[in-house]
């Protein structure tokens, strides 16, 4: 594409097509190749196939049911949290600046962070996962000890494991027999669950990526934003309308005829290496089609994912949260610190008051999903109180280190343009 474009270059810069009178029509054609440049084809997917067959699908239990609301973390969730968040410490936080100015998580760190086990924990064992029960709550400490580390980088290292989920929950024995052993074992091919679309206002119930039923079986049609590793997915489940008749969630292969993606990097979010997936007329399978169709496993999936989404709200305000504190109280102005400031010490105050709303509306809504109790009620609450109070938090964090929280030197700036994506960010994440 590049040499071709420099021949084109050259070629416009010629006096010859003034005097031939082909010199709108040579500028159309470097335009219209210059911008179907910036879109190629999804990443070489590999071939999945079953290396055996399940009798009938895997599905891990639903946790014990709890007549109390009680948060307390039991030791294994505390040992895990505890890993996540050193490695988040020491391994994401340190590279989030240049991944974030890259659009581009590192690979060896998105690894490491498979390595660690983040996809395995809502596999059942006998598929190649570690999880011996639903935690959704297990799923939500890890987001929030990842995004501590970096948003952007959280959602790049956990897409995988929501393509996983969602064939856990809902995928049938083949499906289950096709993906997920790859999704476990080494080498994990880079997997995202799109849901969200271009317009404005979106609506995840009213999708604009169309499926229509064939005589062998589906074909989808229309274009899904804000997709993590775009250019690096093997595998995707995609939201779309099915003949009218509302959400379906399908597994489409990168391979697929007709698919294309294209970069296309964000405010926030930018090291999670977004793009735009384009299905045009691709083909698939009837075997596609995940939990049958049904509108109640498409309406889990979007609270499931919005549950993902406070909590990576949780884990980067109270990195915001961990940072102004010793800023406010080292930072001095008329010979004394700045916390010493009623206004200040007020802004900080809030900061702590409405994070620990957030957690808790949060946990309480990952709780009732993993007993099976009804929690949409919950779910709605958290997502509203997480992109409101979350998106603020990252206002005060900016406005508190004054002239500092602007300038790319200190991190708060970054935490604010993720934050933003709380209120917007549909799918992509599945606890």
């Amino acid at each position: 594409m590049g040499a071709a474009l420099g021949v084109l270059n050259r070629v416009a810069g010629l006096g010859l097509l003034d005097r031939l009178g082909l010199r709108k029509p040579v500028e159309r054609g470097l335009y219209q190749a210059t911008r179907a440049g910036f879109r190629t084809a999804a990443a070489t997917s590999r071939t999945f196939t079953a290396a055996s067959k399940l009798g009938q699908p895997a599905r891990l239990p639903k946790a014990p049911e709890q007549d109390l609301f009680d948060i307390t973390p039991t030791d294994e969730q505390k040992m895990i949290v505890d890993t996540v968040r050193e490695f988040a410490a020491e391994q994401v936080r340190p590279v989030a600046p240049d991944a974030d100015a890259k659009c581009e998580a590192p690979q060896g760190l998105v690894s490491a962070a498979a390595e660690l086990g983040v996809t395995l924990m809502g596999v059942p064992e006998e598929l190649g996962g570690v999880g011996a029960e639903r935690s959704a709550v297990t799923s939500v400490l890890i987001a929030e000890a990842l995004a501590h580390g970096d948003m952007g980088i959280a959602v790049a290292c956990l897409a995988p494991a929501a393509v996983a989920n969602a064939l856990v929950e809902w995928g049938d024995a083949e499906q289950q027999s096709t993906y997920l052993p790859a999704l476990t074992g080494e080498n994990a091919p880079a997997a995202a669950l799109t849901v969200q679309e271009g317009q404005p206002l979106f609506d995840p119930f009213a999708l604009r990526t169309k499926a229509y039923r064939t005589a062998d079986g589906f074909r989808l049609t229309g274009v899904k934003t804000m997709v993590p590793r775009v250019g690096q997915a093997e595998l995707f489940v995609v939201a779309a309308d099915l003949d009218g008749r509302g959400p379906a969630l399908f597994v489409v292969e990168s391979g697929s005829a007709g698919l294309s993606v294209e970069a296309d990097p964000s405010m926030g979010l930018r090291a999670a290496g977004l793009g735009t997936l384009h299905l045009d007329n691709v083909a698939v399978p009837a075997s596609a089609l995940l939990g049958g169709g049904d509108p109640a496993v498409y309406a889990d999936c979007v609270r499931l994912g919005r549950l993902g989404w406070c909590a990576l709200a949780v884990g980067t305000a109270q990195a915001v949260l961990d940072y102004v504190i010793p800023y406010v109280n080292e930072r001095e102005a008329f010979g004394e610190p700045v916390s010493h400031r009623q206004g200040v010490a007020f802004m900080v105050a809030d900061i702590g008051i409405e994070l620990e709303g957030m957690r808790l509306v949060t946990y309480r809504a990952a709780g009732r999903a993993e007993q099976g109790k009804p929690f949409a009620r919950e779910t709605a609450l958290a997502r509203k109180l997480c992109a409101d109070k979350g998106m603020r938090i990252g206002l005060d964090g900016v406005q508190l280190l004054g002239g500092h929280g602007f300038v790319k030197e200190h991190p708060v700036e970054r935490w604010y343009r993720d934050l933003r994506a709380i209120g917007l960010a549909e799918g992509t994440l599945l606890v």
